[in-house]
């Protein structure tokens, strides 16, 4: 229905339809036509909602501000107080003001304070919750708020109500380990979602970005993946922006898991640029994710240029603890587990000893730093408590972590046939769960213990797999270091050592560079690495090309590396 045509409706009512059918623009036209009329608090609060749905930020707040004042010179708390927390969302999500956003959260429960239960006590005890969740890490008091509103909501009626904080109390509950409890709450509420029982698009939205926030947490990367399309298909047809970008950094994540690395990118570059431009403070995610794809793609440096946009204001209030585990598995990438020691301690020291989905990344890392500086006590400690978590859970990618943690704990204590099965282990789980780059990469340490073991064929075998799904997703740091296996592997075989030669002869330059192309460096790139003019990089690979008898620089790659030539 067209609203603005609506004769029947006086400008205020055709407003408020008009934000239940989404239209937007007809929603501002309508209520600035009812202000024209009469400045109201409810004209106001109406076009603050529009701005809001249109990303008119300025106007937002104006609006809110003016509303939350003409309610309040009227005498209408309960008015007040809803203004009051939306207030208080714009605050924390636009502007990450945690301390303003938290000033008109109590301003809203002082005016709510001896009022007989009203929908608003619920709104304000399930923003609450959300706020001690994601501002403060205190999953505690966001379970006691969650299940306080959704028991009051359910009182009153209000389903949309219910089901949010529903959904919040299911996901603190998943992040606190009762996964089944917790998973089937969020169920519940996301079916309520998209079953079209609930009505309010911004709560439904919300709640189905809890249930993909739940299943990432315990890394149910395919079952994130359906919600994503559900939801982004309703926000794309309810043109919601906000949680429209939101959904597509988790489906960036989902990507990511996937292999499917460059359309993980092309995601979260518009999504990180949307909410960056309209709401900074919920960035964070974007910028982590983007950080660790970098990382997983060997460019250490522009990984670490995005962790340190998680120290400037406004992501800080949601993205400190994450620049910290951000930057300890950068430094151990760098070969400074010093550092990530320190980093990952420091990460878990800000999270609440409940919340243990998310000690789990750090725990990982720390276990890993640990090894490699030789601290064998700590690191089986550390693994201790690691397997306490995951066991509990018992997903297979979670698992899958904790195979490969064990692995390194047993190399570096010299158990190299411990550390092998446990690395099968977690290649099996691994290719189960669809995540190519952790598994090629538990590949890599796996061919490292059986060369260990003297298992030279074996070695070279999980060796040239992984270097293959490496080479194949851009796993640059990663497919060096695999080629640098196949070279020992090669160096150590009974073929090198009898001079015996498979495959094309290539000259000692022309090996030279061939690894710099296994590396992903353009011929520009190599021409400055040996110091040589561009022209004759490219003579020198078109030269392997024909050798090799290859159509291009990765069928070189990957022949020469079948061959045992890298």
């Amino acid at each position: 229905m067209d609203v603005a045509a609506d004769q029947t409706l006086n400008p205020l009512d055709a407003g408020w339809q008009a934000l239940a059918e989404g239209a937007w623009e007809d929603a501002r036209v309508n209520f600035s036509a009812a202000l024209q009329q009469e400045e109201t608090a409810e004209g106001l609060e109406g076009l603050g909602w529009a701005a809001w749905w249109l990303n008119d930020i300025a106007e937002t707040f104006r609006n809110r501000e003016l509303a939350y004042r003409l309610y309040s010179e009227r005498g209408d708390r309960r008015g007040a107080a809803r203004v009051a927390i939306c207030l208080s969302g714009d605050h924390f999500s636009r502007r990450g003001e945690y301390a303003v956003a938290n000033g008109w959260a109590q301003r809203a429960g002082r005016l709510l304070d001896g009022l007989e239960p009203v929908p608003e006590h619920a709104m304000l005890g399930a923003w609450e919750a959300h706020m001690a969740l994601w501002a403060r890490q205190d999953t505690a008091d966001a379970r006691r708020l969650g299940a306080e509103a959704m028991v009051l909501a359910r009182s009153l009626g209000e389903i949309d109500l219910e089901m949010l904080a529903q959904a919040l109390l299911g996901y603190v509950m998943v992040c606190e380990g009762a996964v089944e409890e917790g998973m089937r709450l969020v169920d519940e509420a996301t079916m309520a979602a998209v079953a079209g029982d609930m009505t309010n698009l911004d709560a439904i939205a919300t709640t189905c970005c809890y249930l993909i926030y739940a299943c990432e947490r315990v890394r149910d990367y395919p079952r994130a993946a359906q919600w994503c399309d559900r939801v982004m298909q309703i926000t794309a047809r309810w043109s919601h922006r906000l949680m429209f970008s939101v959904c597509r950094t988790h489906y960036a994540g989902v990507l990511m898991w996937r292999g499917a690395w460059s359309e993980a990118e092309a995601e979260l570059t518009a999504a990180t640029d949307e909410l960056t431009a309209t709401h900074p403070a919920m960035a964070v995610e974007g910028l982590v994710r983007l950080a660790e794809l970098r990382r997983c793609q060997g460019r250490l440096e522009e990984a670490a240029v995005l962790l340190e946009k998680l120290d400037e204001h406004p992501v800080r209030i949601f993205g400190s603890n994450l620049a910290l585990l951000g930057r300890s598995t950068l430094a151990l990438d760098q070969d400074d587990a010093v550092s990530a020691a320190d980093l990952a301690e420091r990460f878990l020291r800000t999270v609440m000893p409940e919340n243990l989905m998310d000690r789990v990344p750090g725990l990982e890392v720390l276990v890993r730093a640990q090894a490699a500086l030789g601290n064998h006590g700590q690191a089986a400690e550390t693994l201790r408590t690691l397997v306490a978590i995951t066991s509990t859970i018992g997903t297979p990618p979670l698992r899958a972590a904790s195979n490969f943690c064990k692995g390194v704990v047993a190399v570096a204590g010299g158990n190299y046939a411990e550390a092998r099965r446990q690395f099968e282990d977690a290649v099996d789980l691994y290719d189960q769960s669809a995540a190519p780059f952790e598994a090629a990469r538990s590949r890599l340490e796996l061919g490292n213990a059986l060369a260990a073991l003297n298992r030279l064929e074996a070695a070279a075998r999980e060796a040239r797999a992984a270097f293959t799904a490496l080479e194949k997703i851009g796993a640059a740091r990663e497919t060096a270091r695999a080629a640098a296996l196949l070279r020992r592997l090669e160096e150590a075989s009974p073929k090198h050592a009898t001079g015996e030669a498979t495959g094309a002869t290539l000259t000692s330059r022309e090996l030279q560079i061939l690894r710099l192309v296994a590396q992903g460096l353009s011929d520009k790139e190599a021409a400055a690495a040996l110091d040589l003019s561009e022209h004759t990089i490219h003579r020198h690979v078109s030269n392997i090309l024909n050798k090799l008898d290859v159509p291009s620089r990765t069928a070189a790659v990957a022949q020469a590396v079948q061959h045992g030539l890298l």
